[in-house]
């Protein structure tokens, strides 16, 4: 096993980090970035048409000014490989801190959280025969047009660290519930804008060996919906400067986290597309904001009192479902101040969090207009006020007959293929009537019948189908929070889902030329094969691929080369990419940071779920829709979702393969003219 510990590892920064200088001269580090990096960075750079040493002036909000004239970049790690070649290695589990402790970031180098390797021995791209007919017998065809090559990011969740309303301290309130969600709390909120901007600079990097047709972002770009997150989002991808910081702008001169800098953006030879996921539109993910105003969600995003809630989490459990305690009403409790992030503080501590008892008077942070939470339609406008391509970023292809908010759209990625991306907005409504976290799959009429007129219609036209949406199906527990929303179980629903799971999968499965459905969401890198249903062809099945968060630990994206193969199957290669962060920047540092929260709360990123025909409900079992309709609910986990291991790596969440797809003969009639045998 690498030795994880020894002084070489990557270990959490400290602000004494960047003072370091080895007797290497290639390795000297200057302000956290190595000589060698910095030199290798300045070549790309320049290649790429990028100057990083732009000379700006920023202000925040209130006109004030929060930063330096000089605003640089932070340069990536050189040369940029995938996990093909390198993997991230780290010890697990590792004792000390409890999940409720996760805050305690200062004592993370006393258990060596955080500390890893870099291994050069890549994971494998693992052949997935699944979907083949039996007795396949040409396992390695040779691959014989590439028909798109993209990439996909999800669940950045870009995060206002200083919002006054978020549920910071509802993490440290119990070890069983609020414990392991990190989505509440983790050190990793104090950079997420670094770790887009070295995750877009990688993209890059792999660009200038194999272009990438186009990219796409399968939602929760922004934590909480608020208008500064997603402006920063988007400044990210564009290449502007970014102010990282809200409010009084604290720490923005002299904290590395705070401090304004010089996106790299997307090169602009790349189109990008975006998919509305559940947190761009509600707050947290979870409420819309103005579903009740009694509940004043709405004015807690710009208020300068730290917002006063209850636990939000401990209620909403399977047992719970289909939630019968009013979330909601939690929020009226008032029980515990639920604090911000101090941008004064290298590592970000909590402040103002606690019980409304012990702090009495509401603590106050510096208010903003810029943290406004942005409404479905506002969120998807801010997408035409861009610099990259297209203007609108897939949502100027929407259909306006369809009303404003509407999220759902096609396209072609090369007008000379027949491949069709069908980005489908598969998150509740805003107005659905229901009083439990807004985290599940739905489909309303109109999107319903928007989804099978577009299969129908690619189905008609030979194209291939790939569906990109926010929410995965047919993998998450019943009473979950994230499985498909049996709304006819929920009390307060107002809105019933237009379509059960068992009857999308069937229409799924009855669209040969459906290569995938591509999600995010669940912030893990499952690849799961939905087989033909019973007396169903081989061309009948397709695969689901869902890709981790760029927030949490992995912090990867995805990759997706599709080709045609020689006997007119089709491959789709898919591999998980690290962000090439430099040692001493933000983004390494929160690298460290996700490794160590996962150290600490050892959540499941491998996850397979049993699938069961019962949901406690009300203290009773009672018959529900069965969470993967199409294999048996005998209480067993799914064969088809797999894991790869490497010898010395104790911990790896991440999966590589190569999917293949058998077509209908009518596909492979079709493709065979555009592209004919060779003789």
């Amino acid at each position: 096993m690498p030795d994880i510990d020894s002084e070489k590892s990557n270990k959490i920064p400290t602000s004494e980090d960047s003072k370091i200088v080895r007797n290497d001269e290639d390795f000297k580090i200057v302000h956290g970035i190595t000589r060698r990096n910095f030199l290798l960075y300045t070549v790309e750079a320049v290649a790429g048409g990028i100057f990083m040493g732009t000379m700006n002036t920023v202000y925040g909000s209130d006109g004030s000014r929060v930063g330096g004239c000089g605003v640089a970049g932070y340069p990536i790690h050189f040369p940029v490989v995938t996990t093909v070649k390198q993997v991230l290695c780290f010890r697990y589990p590792v004792k000390g801190l409890s999940p409720t402790q996760l805050p305690l970031v200062s004592q993370y180098g006393a258990y060596g959280y955080g500390n890893y390797k870099l291994v050069s021995e890549g994971l494998p791209i693992v052949q997935r025969l699944d979907l083949m007919p039996n007795g396949y017998s040409n396992p390695r065809p040779v691959r014989r047009e590439q028909l798109v090559n993209f990439f996909a990011i999800t669940d950045i969740h870009i995060t206002d660290k200083e919002a006054p309303n978020q549920l910071i301290y509802d993490q440290q309130v119990d070890s069983k519930h609020g414990g392991p969600m990190t989505s509440l709390y983790s050190p990793v909120m104090l950079n997420t804008t670094q770790v887009l901007d070295a995750a877009i600079q990688t993209v890059n990097a792999l660009h200038a060996q194999t272009p990438f047709d186009f990219g796409i972002s399968l939602g929760d770009a922004a934590n909480s919906g608020q208008y500064n997150e997603t402006r920063w989002y988007i400044d990210v991808i564009d290449g502007k400067v970014i102010t990282p910081s809200s409010g009084a702008h604290l720490g923005a001169a002299t904290i590395d986290y705070q401090k304004p800098y010089q996106a790299a953006g997307l090169n602009r030879s790349i189109p990008w597309y975006q998919v509305l996921g559940n947190h761009d539109h509600f707050w947290l993910g979870s409420i819309s904001v103005d579903a009740d105003p009694a509940l004043k969600i709405q004015q807690s995003y710009t208020s300068s009192n730290v917002w006063a809630v209850g636990d939000l989490i401990a209620p909403n459990v399977p047992a719970d479902f289909p939630c019968t305690h009013d979330t909601t009403a939690s929020i009226n409790q008032h029980t515990y101040y639920m604090g911000v992030l101090n941008g004064l503080t290298p590592t970000g501590n909590i402040i103002d969090a606690g019980t409304v008892a012990s702090i009495g008077s509401p603590p106050t942070v510096a208010a903003d207009p810029d943290r406004r939470p942005l409404l479905r339609e506002e969120w998807v406008q801010e997408f035409f006020t861009t610099t990259s391509t297209p203007v609108g970023h897939g949502f100027n292809l929407v259909d306006s007959s369809l009303g404003s908010g509407f999220a759902c759209y096609s396209f072609l990625p090369k007008s000379n293929i027949p491949l069709k991306i069908i980005v489908l907005d598969d998150t509740q409504s805003e107005t659905d009537g229901s009083h439990d976290i807004h985290g599940h799959a739905f489909l309303d009429a109109m999107r319903w019948s928007w989804l099978q007129a577009e299969l129908a219609a690619g189905q008609a036209a030979n194209q291939l189908m790939i569906i990109a949406a926010h929410i995965p199906i047919a993998v998450a527990a019943i009473g979950s929070c994230m499985e498909w929303w049996e709304s006819d179980k929920d009390p307060n629903a107002t809105e019933q889902n237009a379509v059960s799971l068992t009857d999308l999968v069937a229409v799924l499965q009855n669209t040969p030329n459906l290569l995938m459905w591509i999600a995010g969401h669940r912030h893990c890198n499952t690849v799961k094969a939905f087989l033909p249903p019973a007396g169903g062809t081989p061309e009948n099945g397709f695969w689901q691929v869902e890709s981790s968060a760029l927030r949490d630990f992995p912090q990867q994206f995805r990759t997706f080369e599709i080709y045609l193969n020689s006997d007119y199957t089709i491959s789709i290669v898919t591999i998980n990419v690290d962000p090439a962060v430099a040692e001493g920047t933000p983004a390494a540092t929160s690298r460290s940071y996700s490794i160590a929260a996962q150290q600490i709360t050892q959540n499941d990123m491998r996850p397979n779920t049993r699938n069961v025909a019962t949901a406690p409900i009300n203290n009773k079992n009672v018959p529900v829709e069965t969470m993967d309709p199409s294999r048996a609910q005998n209480g067993l986990t799914d064969p088809t979702i797999l894991w790869s291991s490497l010898r010395g790596v104790p911990y790896c969440a991440s999966y590589n393969a190569e999917l293949f797809k058998q077509l209908s003969p009518a596909m492979i009639s079709a493709l065979q003219v555009q592209f004919p045998p060779r003789v």
